[in-house]
């Protein structure tokens, strides 16, 4: 049912994933004095007071929207629990890919330059923390699984 606590985490991780669109994952203090953030977006510097995009990252905007679907779909799949724990895992296995994406893509615009822990933003966590979620998702799963499996011994 889609009331059951795994549609709740499954939801959660799907905010967490949609989360890389408003905060950065990265913010760079740049040789001239300005700021970059990096989003899954692009990238943003600060010109005029406004905050501008610089440089875009369709493909790793289009995979995030993809991303944060999958778990939102798995919600509506309540009747068939082990195509929600399968489809579960693979967008764990996704969001871990596509962090290593994230690190990958943030290396190509920066360069050499060096990673201290003030340069890291909310969007480094928003994927690990889905993937909890995600996690919690399967747990509540197998214990509806386990819970029907039960009844059906007493029928």
């Amino acid at each position: 049912m889609i009331q059951r606590i795994q549609s709740v985490w499954l939801f959660f991780a799907t905010a967490c994933i949609f989360g890389l669109f408003l905060f950065p994952y990265l913010q760079v203090l740049n040789p001239d004095g300005s700021a970059s953030l990096i989003k899954v977006m692009g990238v943003y510097q600060n010109v005029a007071g406004q905050q501008v995009q610089t440089q875009p990252f369709l493909g790793l905007t289009i995979a995030s929207v993809i991303l944060a679907l999958i778990p939102f779909i798995t919600i509506f799949l309540y009747k068939d629990r082990k195509k929600q724990v399968l489809l579960s895992y693979l967008s764990i296995a996704l969001v871990i890919a596509f962090s290593f994406w994230l690190i990958q893509t943030a290396k190509g615009v920066l360069g050499p330059v060096e990673l201290r822990a003030e340069n890291y933003g909310i969007g480094t966590l928003l994927p690990s923390i889905a993937i909890l979620f995600l996690i919690l998702a399967i747990r509540g799963m197998k214990k509806d699984d386990k819970l029907i499996k039960s009844a059906d011994r007493l029928r």
